[in-house]
């Protein structure tokens, strides 16, 4: 039998394919979220349901004609938010657990983390929010970078 992956790389790579979803151009993230071992919800960056995508041939700068003010797609909802919308709008609480993210959370995605009740965080790429990390590091929040396949504890 081969090595099988850990449950963080497996619930990351499954990040990862869900990141394949977004519709946001600008950068494609995904979030699982997860407890005991089970998927509770996903989520990926893109528009609210029923509106249209971003445009597929770049965001512009000039609102109200584009997507983007103050340098962020002002029309995607990032997958945390999406991954906890989701799982709101089925029942499933979220306290006690982990959510896997591609991309660190930004500060409004961490304080919906942390208001959700969520326990872990574990994100892949950097999107370079340090009051993010201040609000998880404040709040108590177990907080790890996962590098191929290691969990690094953020401080």
């Amino acid at each position: 039998m081969a090595d099988r992956p850990s449950w963080d790389t497996y619930f990351m790579d499954i990040a990862h394919l869900v990141a394949t979803r977004a519709t946001c151009p600008r950068l494609s993230v995904g979030a699982v979220l997860v407890k005991d071992r089970r998927i509770l919800a996903t989520g990926y960056n893109g528009a609210p349901r029923g509106i249209s995508h971003c445009p597929t041939d770049g965001h512009k700068t000039d609102w109200p004609g584009g997507c983007l003010k103050a340098g962020h797609c002002i029309r995607a909802l990032h997958a945390e938010q999406n991954a906890l919308l989701s799982a709101a709008m089925i029942g499933t609480p979220c306290a006690g657990s982990t959510i896997y993210v591609t991309n660190q959370p930004c500060n409004m995605c961490a304080k919906m983390i942390i208001n959700a009740g969520i326990e872990r965080v574990i994100y892949q790429g950097a999107y370079l929010d340090e009051f993010s990390l201040e609000l998880f590091r404040e709040s108590g929040i177990e907080l790890f970078r996962y590098s191929d396949g290691i969990l690094e504890p953020v401080q």
